[in-house]
């Protein structure tokens, strides 16, 4: 944590409310999200329970597992949330727009330019916190490989035919959840966490109720007193007023309330399939869909408030003004959606359980890039951000004192001006270190050249961005008096090294010798099972 950042935190034991720690949005909203909060049942990891889906606050779609032990209600409980996630993210499929990339010509190995295209735009998830996030991702890796009756007529138990690609859509937005700075499936608990600091332990952070109310906390009462209320409130049932849905359920309310609900549901099907035809059958019937609603009602009493949070959450954080590069890091979002759309249409397989050792370290070197990106951005973007990197060291605003004209000693001199700036910072410079600043959204960089010990002030020597001519373009240089941010870390990452293809993988690390062709299965872990 940065010191403002624990400067924030102390603020807030103080004052007892939440301390702004952005004065932007730093991640997409989309105007039609699809919430999704759900639920799993204690004592059996992974077990769907039930959930809260759709993209109206107002009416959410209640889907839920009256018998969690029942296989047959599990899947339809996973078919009736593929029913209302898959044509939310088909809607964002049709709609597209031309774009350019850049592709690796096979014959001469050079890069060149293709039209593709970019949907125009990209289904958002958001659900409740990050064991959400960890939920989505389950649920994926547990319905990606089923097989359905049309895959194999022969399965014991064939899935229904879309939730295979629900499988899939999950798993590709649990993954790309890891990506740093990533928008397609959000955990509310870190939106907040990103934009407000607490009094509270990052653990407490992770219960939606608690945080709320350290941030909208009223006239008299502190955020811890709120947070508290939220956590352990209970009405005169003995129940939460602030169930978690974290997705596991309260125990109290598991032991008094839903247990024995859902005896009553196993006796009344019990009863159901004893009975006879006739008046006994009827009443009997009568008796199992009271035994459900009850159930479902029990159950819909716990998703209902955290339901409510995250769309206070995302009115929250609509009220803040969107990053300036937060629209560069969706559309990095959007490019990812559309790879996945076409990899479906094309009949590609599903997601392997583990990737090989060249896929592997794409995607870590992938995230490393993406999060000192995110950095980088987000100081750019907000100056409460960038006043914890001047902290630390990492930038200084300076302003311009002097100019000196200067050129490259070559045939065909170049510009590098030396610039004189006095700052109140103290950064980690040293000889020949570069800084940079924005100039048009670009970075220009410089280098550092000295101090000058009698009025404290330091010497930078512009590098580029100047034209190719031998003075430089109007306006690429600063003029005495511009205060300058400048930064020590590089405002565009760059790439690591090129991976080799996994054919030519050492045998170390998965690659050949092998049979041609040959794929050894992947084991089954606990995780596959749901």
């Amino acid at each position: 944590m940065s010191l403002i950042g624990t400067l924030a935190r102390l603020e807030a034991v103080e004052s007892g409310r939440a301390q702004p720690l952005a004065t932007v949005r730093h991640r997409h909203l989309s105007d039609r999200p699809l919430v999704l909060v759900p639920l799993t049942t204690a004592g059996e990891a992974g077990a769907p329970l039930g959930a809260l889906v759709g993209t109206d606050p107002a009416e959410p779609r209640l889907l839920v597992v009256a018998q969690p032990r029942d296989r047959d209600l599990r899947f339809a409980f996973l078919a009736d949330l593929a029913e209302a996630v898959v044509p939310y993210l088909d809607g964002y499929a049709g709609e597209v727009e031309a774009a350019e990339r850049s592709e690796t010509d096979p014959e001469t190995g050079k890069k060149v330019k293709v039209e593709v295209e970019l949907c125009a735009d990209a289904p958002q998830l958001i659900v409740p916190s990050r064991a959400g996030v960890e939920y989505v991702r389950l649920l994926g890796r547990s319905t990606r490989f089923r097989r359905t009756a049309e895959d194999d007529p022969d399965t014991p138990y064939p899935a229904p035919a879309r939730v295979p690609l629900l499988g899939r859509w999950l798993t590709h937005y649990g993954e790309r959840a890891r990506v740093p700075g990533s928008s397609l499936l959000l955990a509310a608990t870190d939106l907040l966490n990103r934009h407000w600091a607490t009094g509270q332990s990052s653990l407490e952070d992770q219960h939606l109720g608690a945080l709320l109310a350290w941030i909208e906390a009223g006239d008299g009462e502190s955020g811890a007193e709120a947070a508290l209320r939220a956590e352990l409130g209970r009405d005169a049932a003995g129940q939460l007023l602030c169930p978690p849905a974290g997705p596991a359920t309260d125990p109290t309310f598991d032991n008094r309330l839903l247990a024995p609900a859902i005896d009553r549901y196993d006796r009344a099907r019990q009863a159901l399939g004893a009975a006879e035809e006739g008046e006994l059958a009827d009443a009997r019937l009568g008796e199992l869909h009271r035994a459900e609603r009850e159930v479902r009602r029990l159950v819909a009493s716990q998703l209902k408030p955290t339901w409510d949070a995250v769309w206070r959450c995302l009115e929250l954080l609509r009220g803040l003004p969107a990053g300036s590069r937060v629209a560069d890091r969706w559309t990095r979002d959007r490019w990812s959606f559309t790879g996945h759309r076409d990899r479906v249409r094309s009949g590609e397989p599903p997601q392997p359980r583990r990737d090989d050792a060249v896929t592997s370290a794409q995607k870590l070197a992938a995230r490393e890039t993406a999060q000192a990106q995110l950095e980088a951005q987000e100081a750019l973007d907000d100056p409460l951000v960038l006043a914890a990197r001047r902290l630390a060291g990492e930038a200084f605003t300076a302003e311009v004192l002097d100019v000196v004209p200067a050129w490259t000693e070559s045939k065909r001199p170049s510009p590098r001006p030396l610039l004189t700036v006095r700052t109140g910072d103290v950064p980690q410079l040293g000889e020949g270190v570069k800084v940079y600043r924005s100039l048009d959204g670009r970075p220009q960089s410089a280098a550092f050249v000295g101090y000058e010990p009698e009025d404290g002030t330091l010497v930078l020597r512009l590098l580029d961005r100047m034209g190719r001519a031998k003075n430089p373009a109007e306006g690429t240089v600063p003029v005495k008096g511009d205060r300058i941010v400048w930064t020590l870390f590089e405002h565009d990452q760059r790439g690591g090294p090129k991976l080799p293809d996994p054919e030519d993988t050492p045998w170390t690390h998965g690659g050949p010798p092998g049979e041609p062709g040959a794929e050894r299965p992947d084991p089954v872990t606990p995780e596959d099972l749901l």
